[in-house]
């Protein structure tokens, strides 16, 4: 990026950025982060309700996408037990939570987006893996 005519980045955790926007979408890039950290907003939930909100993620994808997310420091992960059945929640940390105006503002461009071009249905949830939204 180019401040005050020189070419510089930013150095983050090892890893050179060439502009802010760079950083942000390494954060939360990709297909399923900004969906988890939507649907986390609204507080606490564990794995498998994280997995109901979004049928079209596979379990591996979703494990995935969660320890990268806390790995970034934007989720917490809590376990009760020690022994199975261990229960598991995720949370947005404070971290996290600084995100949240930015994916509402991307909520919002998609909803006018939807709004304009494209038609709601109804979804029949007893189907819903047979949908790829």
């Amino acid at each position: 990026m180019i401040i005050n005519g020189e070419n510089l980045a930013f150095k983050l955790n090892d890893k050179m950025y060439h502009c802010a926007l760079d950083i942000t979408m390494d954060f939360i890039g990709g297909k399923w982060k900004c969906v988890v950290l939507w649907y986390l907003k609204s507080g606490k939930l564990r794995f498998t309700e994280i997995r109901h909100y979004m049928p079209e993620i596979t379990e591996k994808m979703l494990s995935i996408q969660l320890k990268a997310l806390e790995k970034d420091g934007l989720i917490e992960r809590k376990v009760y037990g020690n022994k199975p059945p261990i229960r598991v929640e995720y949370m947005l940390s404070a971290f996290g939570r600084t995100i949240i105006p930015v994916i509402d503002a991307i909520a919002k461009w998609g909803r006018e987006l939807g709004e304009r071009n494209g038609v709601l249905v109804n979804i029949d949830q007893s189907k819903i893996a047979d949908y790829r939204l």
